[in-house]
């Protein structure tokens, strides 16, 4: 990683724990993205707003990269499906794992949650193994 990477790294790692923390503190709520989208439908008086500026808030991030920096997507005609397939894989497993990388990796694991832990290290050795067979020409 040369230097300027590892400094954006850092700032954007700092950013997201401030995020988390704050969100913790000012609303008493993890911010696991997983469970913000599962209960976009209110199941409490007044839990609907905040949900979808988070969702949005995560869309318009999304949609500023890409009019900023596209090169940081790929082209797509070959992303879509594969990203689609993806993510459907990701929210099976969030649904399967009680959360996702945000509400385990980053919240759960501040909170010492062996739960969490176990999460996250499956977390990482699934991207790894994913990584290696799609360096290798097994995907």
């Amino acid at each position: 990683m040369e230097f300027p990477s590892a400094i954006v790294a850092l700032g954007g790692g700092t950013l997201i724990g401030l995020a988390a923390t704050l969100f913790l503190l000012l609303n008493g709520r993890i911010a696991g993205i997983s469970s913000i989208l599962a209960e976009l439908r209110p199941t409490r008086p007044g839990d609907s707003p905040w949900r979808w500026g988070f969702v949005l808030g995560l869309v318009a991030g999304g949609a500023t990269l890409s009019l900023t920096y596209p090169q940081a997507f790929e082209p797509a005609s070959d992303a879509l499906t594969r990203y689609g397939v993806a993510g459907f894989l990701v929210g099976l497993g969030a649904r399967m794992g009680n959360g996702c990388t945000s509400g385990h990796g980053v919240c759960g694991l501040s909170r010492r949650s062996f739960r969490s832990l176990v999460a996250t290290l499956t977390f990482i050795v699934t991207g790894m193994v994913t990584v290696y067979l799609t360096r290798h020409g097994s995907i």
